[in-house]
This record gives C-alpha cells, sequence and structure tokens, in this order.
C-alpha cells in the first residue's frame, strides 16, 4: 500500500470516528439551529435569512471580480507600455486587456440577469 493510500484512508478514518463523537458532545441536530444562530452572530451576520447571506455573497464576489479585472487591467497596460515594440509583447498585453474586459462583461450581464429574473419573481 502507497503512503498516501494509507494517509487518506487514516483521514477519513479519522473524520468518521470524529464527527459523530461531536455530534455527541454538542447534543443533538434539534439544537442546530441555536448553535447556527449563535455562529452567525459571532461572525458579523446579523440578519438570519437566506437573501441576505446570498446577497452579501454575491457582493463580495463582485468585488473580488472588480478587483482581479484591475490588476489584470493594469498587468496588461504595463505590458504594454513596457513592450518597446516588441509585437509579440504587445500581443499578448493586448490579449490580457481584452480577455479581462470580456469577463467583466460575462460578470456584468450574469447579474443583471439575475437581477432581472429575481425582479420578475417579486
Amino acid at each position: 500500500m502507497n503512503t498516501r493510500h494509507f494517509l487518506i484512508i487514516f483521514f477519513l478514518f479519522a473524520l468518521a470516528v470524529s464527527v459523530p463523537q461531536s455530534l455527541i458532545a454538542t447534543g443533538n441536530l434539534k439544537s442546530a439551529p441555536g448553535l447556527l444562530d449563535d455562529t452567525a452572530g459571532k461572525a458579523g451576520i446579523s440578519d438570519g435569512d437566506i437573501g441576505s447571506v446570498a446577497g452579501k455573497s454575491i457582493n463580495i464576489a463582485l468585488q473580488l471580480v472588480g478587483l482581479i479585472f484591475l490588476l489584470l487591467t493594469i498587468y496588461g497596460g504595463l505590458l504594454w507600455m513596457t513592450a518597446r515594440g516588441a509585437e509579440d509583447q504587445i500581443t499578448k498585453a493586448r490579449d490580457i486587456v481584452i480577455a479581462a474586459v470580456i469577463g467583466l462583461v460575462i460578470v456584468i450581464s450574469a447579474y443583471a440577469i439575475t437581477i432581472f429574473v429575481t425582479g420578475q419573481f417579486q
């Protein structure tokens, strides 16, 4: 038996043994909503409905996509500025900027479609 297989089997066995013990230690599954509310309070999530949590998650994801777009655009612009006429580097920089813009358009379109569809249900 390979060492990697042994470690995987050992990890799965340890997980299988520890999960039931953690359920016994906390009581039972009926107390899970209270424990989840406590955890949400400690995490700073005041409103416990799924829509609020999903909205915050989407907002964080869009901020991350915007940051990635900004970094790719700056990187592509720097490559273009420092190309000194080298066609292969200019092509690479232009492709990076175009790919960043296409990605941003796709994400904004998906967000707009989501807002439109969810607006129809309300």
